[in-house]
């Protein structure tokens, strides 16, 4: 099933929700929802029940998704939407890819926490799309997350979350001084939380005193493998959140970090520079548990 949007009129549907929303109950294979060039400014739902979803942009710098809520905005309730119901992009969908296209919250900084993608799908894949915000970019919820030539920036714990999730060949760009990039909440047990592998972390100019992580629950797991670190990476790298004895379960761990933010000598004394036969199994098959993120 294929359900062309585009806001001047030429295909199907003038909106993404209105397309989401258009979908017969009954049908439960992969369903294209192609997006022509354009600002969409919508928050877009796709309901844990949507069979299989695939989101194709034209590309992420003409096919762009933004809403600006915040987790001060007051909901129809009258109350604040609060970090969870801030998003632009909500996915709760079992099977979800997105593909060329740009989500963003432009709710702007100081805020507070402003969702731009939301996602707690069972699998899902991005590739080659840019998610911008400042605070609390990415939500991953749950499951086995995929996200391929992606472009994600923020501030403050911009990835954030409890799913399984790799990052393969991703920028990662930090705005502002003093910023966490992710805050992991992996639950006990889990072989692996966030893994960025071959990716690069940038920053804007003057940016410093950025720490690769910190953990939002106690055993937050964050992996580094061949990362392009640039100078705003803190010498220690790692914070434990003001709270000392998730030092003891969290697992922070690098490999073969490069770049003026490479530090393996002044990392925080409870992380790990991983060996060369420790990072072997950090391969995507092994990391996301047999399930090759292929798409739909």
């Amino acid at each position: 099933m294929l359900i062309t949007v585009a806001k001047d009129g030429t295909g199907d549907c003038l909106t993404l929700q209105e397309a989401l929303d258009n979908i017969p109950e009954e049908h439960d294979i992969v369903v294209t929802i192609r997006i022509k060039p354009g600002v969409y400014e919508e928050k877009v739902t796709v309901a844990s029940g949507a069979p299989p979803i695939l989101l194709l942009g034209e590309d992420p710098q003409s096919t762009i998704l933004s809403w600006s809520d915040n987790a001060h905005t007051l909901g129809p309730d009258g109350e604040p939407l609060g970090t969870f119901r801030s998003g632009t992009l909500n996915v709760f969908a079992e099977r979800f890819t997105a593909e060329n296209l740009t989500i963003r919250n432009a709710s702007g900084p100081g805020t507070g926490q402003a969702v731009a993608a939301f996602v707690n799908a069972g699998y899902a894949v991005f590739r080659r799309v840019r998610l911008l915000g400042d605070q609390d970019t990415l939500y991953t919820g749950q499951g086995k997350q995929y996200y391929n030539e992606c472009y994600i920036e923020g501030d403050v714990d911009y990835i954030f979350g409890a799913a399984t999730a790799v990052f393969d060949h991703c920028q990662i760009h930090t705005k502002r001084s003093r910023g966490y990039i992710t805050a992991a909440s992996t639950p006990e047990g889990t072989s692996f939380g966030y893994v960025f592998l071959d990716c690069e972390i940038t920053s804007g100019e003057g940016v410093g005193e950025v720490y690769l992580g910190r953990p939002w629950r106690s055993y937050a797991h964050t992996a580094f493998i061949r990362t392009v670190m640039d100078n705003s990476i803190i010498p220690e790298g790692w914070h434990n959140w003001g709270q000392p004895d998730r030092e003891r379960t969290s697992r922070y761990e690098e490999f073969e970090s490069t770049g003026p933010g490479a530090n393996p000598q002044s990392r925080a004394a409870w992380s790990r520079q991983l060996t060369a036969k420790e990072a072997s199994e950090y391969r995507v098959f092994n990391i996301l548990g047999g399930w090759h993120p292929e798409g739909y």
